[in-house]
Parts: structure tokens; C-alpha cells; sequence
């Protein structure tokens, strides 16, 4: 009876410690890399967030204007930091966000104005009379929409090809023996932990021979622009039941990273065929169903 009534507390303390939303992402499960000493960007999330600190002038100290003095100062240091993570923000294996601003005024003028438009997340009043704000910008909608590459273009409806023996082809019969069905893949979950990988906006699964598994020629931009070409997570559990995967994704692990930039990944010849055996699976790589599992 003690054991029984042992095993219901446990449960119950597990249901109030584990959330119970769909989709939901625990933190330590998150992706989030650092850039600069006053901002990240959360890859599981989709978020780019910078701090700004503020200070009044010191002969407002003690006034009614100090606070909101402070406040702002802490806004206007945090728009300037916010642009400088944005700045780093990793587009492909040879780009960043600032290689696109230095080649276009117009990419520029518009992530400049994203910044100043970003949401405040966060205020905190400190003892010292100065401010801290945190800010924060989707990578994901207007921006993604703005910085994707062009050659990630609208996909139209995928049409399923049924398989056939070569026998089949050529109008021939076939013996008794039936075609070997291949597997119908919900999405694919790349292990590239211990690879040094890093996380972008625009990343490529490769096989051993250099050719592309996926990538922006197999997606459409409608979905890149609206949840990323790509999702991130620590772990590889939290990756296989993600959402985005949906029931009955394809794992491989990943062999070696591509790129100046390490965000290509590289998986074998044998699991690069069981995506390519189907033309459903394309279906999938269309929708962005694909999960990389980083360190």
C-alpha cells in the first residue's frame, strides 16, 4: 500500500514539473548561442534578444527623472546591441546577416528598422538607479522573408510516384516476388552532437559524396520564412518528439560538418537513400520537418 501511494506522489510531481503544452521546449533543451557579450540568439525559439544597461545623469539622481532618464538610456543601449547580435546572426556556412547589409541598402534599411521595432521582454530596476532592458526580434516571418536566400523559392504540390521494378518500366512482367515498399518518413532527426556544429538560418544535410540530401532547393519558402529551414535542440529525445517532426521521423547521425561556417552536415550514403527511396519523403523536406540535435 505504501509502495502504491509512493508511485501516485511521484506521478503527481511529475505532472506538475513537466509542462503540458504541445510543442513545448524546456530550457536546458534549448539551443542558445551567445554573440557578443550583450546578446543571443535562442535557435529552438526563434529569438534574438540583446541587453542595454542606462543610467540618468548624475544630477538627477534622487529626481523624478532619473527613472525614466535611465529607461531610456537603457532602451537606446540595447536597440545598439541588438543590431550588433543581429549582425552575427549566421545565415549559411559563408554568410552572416552584416555580409547582406554591407552588398544592400534596402536589407540594411529594413533590418535597422526590425531593431527599432523589436519588443521589450524585459525591464529590471536596479539598487544603483540604473536600468536594464532586454529586447527581442523573431528570426523567423518579416525577417526570415527579408534575409532568406532568393533561391529558396515557392514549392508546388509534391506528386507521389509510385515505385516500380525496372522490369515494370520497360513493360515487361514480373515474377511473383512483390516490389520492396520503402519507408514513408514523417521528418528527419540529424544527431550531430560532438561534430562542432553550429546553428544558420539556411544549413544543408549533405551525403558522403558531396550531394545535397536537403536543402533550399528542397524547400518551400512558405514555410521556411514561417518556422525556419531548420530546427535545434540539445536533445536528442526532446528533437524526436518535437512537434515539427511530427510521429515517425527518420534519425541518422551526422558524420562530419561542411563549411567555413560548420553548418552543414554530412550523413551516410545508406541513410541519405532512405529519404531519397520515396518520393513521400519529399513531402517533408518541402514542409522544413527537419531537426539538427547540436551540443
Amino acid at each position: 500500500m505504501k509502495k502504491r501511494k509512493l508511485v501516485v506522489i511521484v506521478a503527481v510531481a511529475l505532472m506538475l514539473i513537466l509542462p503540458a503544452t504541445e510543442g513545448f521546449v524546456a530550457e536546458w533543451q534549448e539551443l542558445l548561442e551567445p554573440i557578443g557579450p550583450h546578446g543571443s540568439v535562442n535557435w529552438s525559439q526563434g529569438i534574438i534578444t540583446a541587453t542595454g544597461i542606462g543610467a540618468p545623469p548624475e544630477k538627477y539622481y534622487g529626481k523624478p527623472q532619473a527613472r525614466p532618464m535611465a529607461l531610456r538610456a537603457a532602451q537606446l543601449d540595447a536597440y545598439r546591441n541588438l543590431l550588433e547580435v543581429t549582425k552575427g546572426v549566421r545565415v549559411d556556412s559563408t554568410t552572416l546577416v552584416k555580409d547582406y547589409m554591407v552588398e544592400s541598402d534596402v536589407i540594411r534599411s529594413q533590418v535597422s528598422g526590425m531593431v527599432k521595432g523589436a519588443q521589450i521582454i524585459k525591464k529590471e530596476y536596479l539598487s544603483d538607479g540604473t536600468v536594464e532592458v532586454t529586447l527581442a526580434i523573431k528570426i523567423h516571418g518579416g525577417f526570415a522573408q527579408l534575409i532568406l536566400p532568393p533561391d529558396i523559392k515557392q514549392v508546388s504540390e509534391i506528386k507521389t510516384i509510385s515505385p516500380s521494378t525496372p522490369k515494370e518500366e520497360k513493360g515487361e512482367k514480373t515474377s511473383g516476388s512483390p516490389a520492396i515498399t520503402p519507408t514513408i518518413y514523417t521528418g528527419l532527426v540529424v544527431d550531430a552532437r560532438g561534430l562542432g556544429g553550429r546553428p544558420a538560418m539556411s544549413p544543408k544535410i549533405l551525403d558522403e559524396n558531396g550531394q545535397e540530401v536537403y536543402g533550399s532547393a528542397y524547400v518551400s519558402r512558405e514555410f521556411a520564412v514561417q518556422q525556419g529551414m531548420t530546427g535545434y535542440a540539445r536533445d536528442l529525445s526532446a528533437a524526436q518528439s518535437n512537434p515539427r517532426v511530427t510521429n515517425d521521423p527518420l534519425t541518422v547521425k551526422g558524420l562530419r560538418t561542411e563549411g567555413q561556417g560548420r553548418c552543414d552536415f554530412v550523413i551516410s550514403n545508406a541513410d541519405a537513400e532512405k529519404i531519397r527511396s520515396a518520393s513521400e519523403n519529399l513531402s517533408f523536406l518541402k514542409k522544413c520537418r527537419v531537426m539538427v540535435v547540436l551540443d
